[in-house]
């Protein structure tokens, strides 16, 4: 009708859809989450879990809050071993570089390093004959020094093939070795038991959105 005025749009201003660095952000609404808020890297996807019944201005609040908790702590899982995570190739590429300088005196030289996504029953793999190494992208959510490790474990492979005392001895130089390993038994164990970041039991970097202050 002339002179009126065109009707506000009920459409919630749209989310974020990247982080800071260029990652996607996915915001999943859960039913059976009640109070608590998650947020954990899923192949290369910085994901927000929030409650069904948060409200959009609760889900920006809590995007917001969680993105910039998620950057904080790659930084510290980062720290001393390059800066960002490396979620490229590229980048995984270079920081196998670094790791290598830095535990392995630079005498591992991967000819390619790169994130796959057809790595079900392993962590990495590595052919020594051709100097290439793959890392599953199911650690990307993972603590850094526990990717750090396993890309260790693969750069070790290139000097030593099998698991061996002089394997493992080249492993000693990292110190969070037992941990990592232990980090990643337990991470089998509860995917074998159909345990998923995504449920009631998430807590990957679960907090109480009603305790929450800052």
């Amino acid at each position: 009708m002339a002179g009126s005025s065109p009707p506000r749009s009920s459409t919630p201003a749209a989310m974020p859809l990247t982080t800071a660095d260029g990652a996607p952000v996915e915001v999943r609404r859960s039913a059976r989450r009640r109070r608590t808020v998650a947020a954990f890297w899923e192949n290369g996807t910085a994901v927000v879990a929030i409650p069904a019944s948060f409200s959009r201005a609760q889900e920006r609040e809590w995007v917001h809050r969680m993105l910039e908790k998620l950057r904080r702590q790659g930084e510290r899982g980062s720290r001393g071993a390059g800066g960002r995570r490396p979620r490229s190739d590229t980048a995984l590429a270079a920081h196998a570089a670094e790791l290598s300088a830095r535990y392995f005196g630079g005498r591992a030289v991967p000819s390619s390093v790169r994130w796959v996504g057809n790595q079900n029953s392993r962590w990495g793999s590595a052919t020594p004959s051709d100097g290439t190494i793959r890392l599953s992208d199911k650690l990307q959510p993972m603590p850094q020094w526990v990717i750090d490790y396993v890309l260790l474990h693969e750069l070790a492979h290139l000097l030593v093939a099998g698991h061996n005392a002089a394997f493992w001895r080249l492993l000693e130089a990292y110190p969070d070795t037992a941990r990592a390993k232990a980090f990643l038994e337990g991470v089998s164990f509860a995917t074998s038991r159909g345990i998923s970041p995504d449920g009631n039991g998430d807590d990957m970097d679960d907090v109480d959105a009603a305790g929450f202050s800052d």
